[in-house]
């Protein structure tokens, strides 16, 4: 897979240097993953959700480094890319406010 929006990993793991080893194995997982569909991504990581959000559109949520951290992706399989689109503390991510971004 393409990992499109790099930088919103690496801003992230620079205001939570702890995030680091973790979304950087999530990169590197994802990187070298030739997902086809959500069972796919299911098959590499157990722990993802398939999230229907205010748009109507789906957005793939990661738990990352045991669930401290959330990605949230949108997986385009046809073209093989993921696009970052947040990364959130587990607190962020319990507010729902992402959702309604997208």
């Amino acid at each position: 897979m393409r990992i499109i929006k790099w930088r919103v990993l690496r801003d992230f793991f620079g205001k939570h240097p702890a995030a680091e080893s973790g979304l950087c194995r999530w990169f590197e997982v994802t990187r070298k993953a030739r997902w086809q569909n959500p069972a796919d991504v299911r098959d590499t990581f157990n722990r993802t959700d398939m999230v229907t959000v205010d748009s109507g559109r789906t957005a793939a949520v990661f738990d990352v480094s045991g669930g401290n951290y959330r990605v949230i992706a949108a997986i385009h399989y046809d073209k093989q890319r993921v696009y970052t689109l947040f990364v959130l503390t587990h607190e962020e991510y319990e507010t729902n406010r992402w959702r309604k971004e997208l």
